[in-house]
C-alpha cells in the first residue's frame, strides 16, 4: 500500500466502477452528496480490501469542494481525480442542473487543480450531449463557458434565455461547458505538473442512464443506439477503461482534450445516418 490518493467524486455506477479500477494499492477518497449511498459504497469497497475515506460533498458549494480537496491532500499526494457527479434532465430542474453539472465541475477543477500532485491527472465525466452541442452555441457563449471566473458563472446573461429553463438544453450547455473548461483548466493544472481531460459517455447502462431511457427522451436515445456503429448500450466498464487510460502513464502527452466514448452515436449524427431534433 502506497500513500498515493485517488479521489472519486460521485459514487454512482460509473464512480464505483472507476474506484474499483483505480483504487488497488492506493487510498481512495470517495465523495458524494448522498450520504447513504456514499457509505454503502464505501463499506462495500472496504469489505473487498480497499482503503477508503468517505466524505459528503455538495459540489455546487465552493466551500464544500474546497474542504474535500484539503481533506484529500491531507491524506497523501493526490495522483488521480475522477469527477463523475452530475444530474440528468430527468432528475432535476434546469437551475439545479446548472448548479451541479456546470458550477460543480468548475469548483472541482479549481479546488483540485490547486492540490493535485506533480505528475497527477484528472478526468471529468462530461457527455456526448456536449459534443453534439459543439458549434450550436454562439461563439461568445462558448468563450464565456470556458473562461468566466467560477464565481461569476451563474451570473452570465445567457441564462435569461427561456431555452435554458428547460432541463434538456441546460444539461447540454452544462456538458459542453465541462469540455471547454477542462480545456482551459489544462494550463493551470499543467503549471502544477498535472494533466486534466474529460470523457464524454454516450448512452450508458447505469441507473441514471436507465432513468433517461425510461423518460421522455428514451425513444430517441434507443434510436441513437440502433443507428450507432456498435449498436449497443455502453457499460460503466467501458467508461472506466477510458478513464484509466487518461489517468495512466500511457496518456502522458494528452491533456486538455475530450475523449468521446459513445459507441459511434455522434459519428452517426454527423454522417447523416441519424437525424435528431
Amino acid at each position: 500500500m502506497t500513500d498515493e490518493v485517488v479521489v472519486v467524486v460521485g459514487v454512482g455506477g460509473m464512480g464505483e466502477t472507476i474506484a474499483r479500477r483505480q483504487g488497488p494499492g492506493r487510498r481512495l477518497v470517495l465523495a458524494d452528496f448522498d450520504e447513504v449511498g456514499l457509505n454503502r459504497t464505501a463499506e462495500a469497497l472496504r469489505g473487498d480490501g480497499y482503503q477508503v475515506d468517505a466524505h459528503v460533498v455538495d459540489v455546487s458549494a465552493k466551500d464544500s469542494v474546497t474542504d474535500l480537496a484539503a481533506a484529500a491532500a491531507a491524506a497523501g499526494p493526490i495522483v488521480q481525480v475522477a469527477h463523475t457527479a452530475g444530474l440528468s434532465p430527468t432528475q432535476a430542474p434546469a437551475d439545479r442542473i446548472l448548479r451541479v453539472d456546470l458550477l460543480g465541475v468548475a469548483h472541482v477543477l479549481d479546488a483540485f487543480g490547486a492540490v493535485v500532485a506533480p505528475g497527477g491527472a484528472g478526468v471529468v465525466i462530461a457527455s456526448m450531449a456536449g459534443s453534439m452541442a459543439a458549434g450550436r452555441f454562439p461563439a461568445e457563449l462558448e468563450s464565456a463557458l470556458a473562461l468566466t471566473p467560477t464565481d461569476a458563472l451563474l451570473g452570465l446573461p445567457f441564462w435569461s434565455d427561456p431555452a435554458f429553463s428547460d432541463p434538456g438544453p441546460a444539461y447540454s450547455v452544462a456538458k459542453r461547458a465541462n469540455q471547454l473548461r477542462v480545456q482551459a483548466a489544462s494550463l493551470a493544472w499543467g503549471a502544477s505538473g498535472a494533466r486534466i481531460n474529460s470523457v464524454s459517455p454516450g448512452v450508458i447502462s447505469t441507473p441514471m442512464g436507465k432513468e433517461e431511457l425510461d423518460g421522455e427522451s428514451g425513444r430517441q436515445m434507443r434510436a441513437m443506439v440502433e443507428a450507432s456503429g456498435t449498436r449497443r448500450l455502453g457499460t460503466s466498464g467501458d467508461i472506466a477503461n477510458a478513464v484509466a487510460f487518461l489517468l495512466g502513464p500511457d496518456s502522458s502527452f494528452v491533456t486538455g482534450t475530450d475523449l468521446l466514448v459513445d459507441g459511434g452515436v455522434v459519428a452517426a449524427v454527423r454522417s447523416g445516418a441519424l437525424s435528431i431534433g
